[in-house]
């Protein structure tokens, strides 16, 4: 499939607030992005009715969708999961790719579409809870590619490769049920799912990462993760805004920065598979 006709769904409501960097970034590498509102896709906007079938990718951006009342992404995920669910279960099956940016991966989270370790649940699986901080946390950190396998979105990036990249979240703390967290940290870890962990950058070979390295006190440092397929991405740092280098004040700023990785990927994929 040709780059200039990929068609990128930013799918958003009241209280998203990242569409216009995600936008960009696809939109400046070639694609064809389109802010979708989520009444759109509810066929409730005559003549603007839209499926996700009109896209090759998804994608859930950030920022505070319905308030984040009830719980951070509940309510965004409660709408799709009523009218849509069905359609997106067809698509990841069908090897479409679904990106989820901070709220956007509390999104995926609550439709159960990750960790999906055994496929996507009727209930969610984890949880993205506050951060031990107590505190928004809004600055620049750490974060290490894991995967082994090349998924949808990580392809661009080598294996144990240390990025730059923002976060903004007060939601962030990557969660288990306490009585199922080592089961799923080893279906996690055995799928080759755990896409990025945070990292200290002087000891990026350590797994005891204390805060402000880890900002929110995930689990294992989880940062992101993939559907065992890894065509299902939701991370908490933003991409986005380290899409050139001068977004996260790194040398030869002109140049694409850290986050372009993550689009570059999928479009790459999407290019190949369809």
């Amino acid at each position: 499939m040709k780059l200039e006709d990929i068609r990128v769904a930013i799918l958003q409501m009241e209280g998203t607030n990242c569409e216009d960097e995600s936008y960009l970034a696809f939109e400046r590498l070639g694609a064809r992005p389109e802010k979708v509102h989520i009444k759109q896709m509810l066929g409730l906007v005559e003549g603007e009715e839209r499926s996700p079938f009109d896209y090759q990718i998804l994608m859930f951006p950030g920022g505070f969708s319905a308030g984040d009342y009830i719980r951070a992404g509940a309510i965004f995920a409660a709408i799709m999961k009523s009218r849509l669910m069905d359609e997106l279960r067809e698509y990841v099956n069908e090897g479409y790719p679904i990106l989820g940016v901070c709220n956007g991966f509390q999104i995926l989270v609550e439709l159960g579409m990750l960790p999906a370790t055994d496929g996507i649940s009727s209930a969610p699986q984890a949880a993205l809870t506050t951060n031990d901080s107590n505190r928004f946390e809004c600055r620049n950190i750490y974060i290490k590619h894991e995967k082994s396998s090349n998924s949808a979105f990580t392809s661009g990036y080598g294996k144990d490769e240390v990025l730059l990249m923002p976060v903004a979240h007060a939601e962030g703390k990557f969660t288990l049920d306490a009585h199922k967290e080592k089961e799923m940290l080893k279906k996690l870890n055995d799928n080759d799912q755990m896409a990025f962990r945070y990292v200290n950058p002087e000891e990026p070979e350590k797994d005891d990462v204390p805060y402000p390295w880890n900002p929110n006190g995930s689990v294992e440092n989880i940062a992101g993760i993939t559907n065992p397929d890894g065509n299902v991405l939701g991370m908490m740092p933003h991409p986005e805004r380290a899409f050139y280098n001068y977004m996260v004040n790194l040398q030869e700023p002109e140049n694409f920065g850290p986050g372009a990785g993550i689009f570059r990927s999928v479009l790459d994929y999407v290019s190949r598979k369809f």
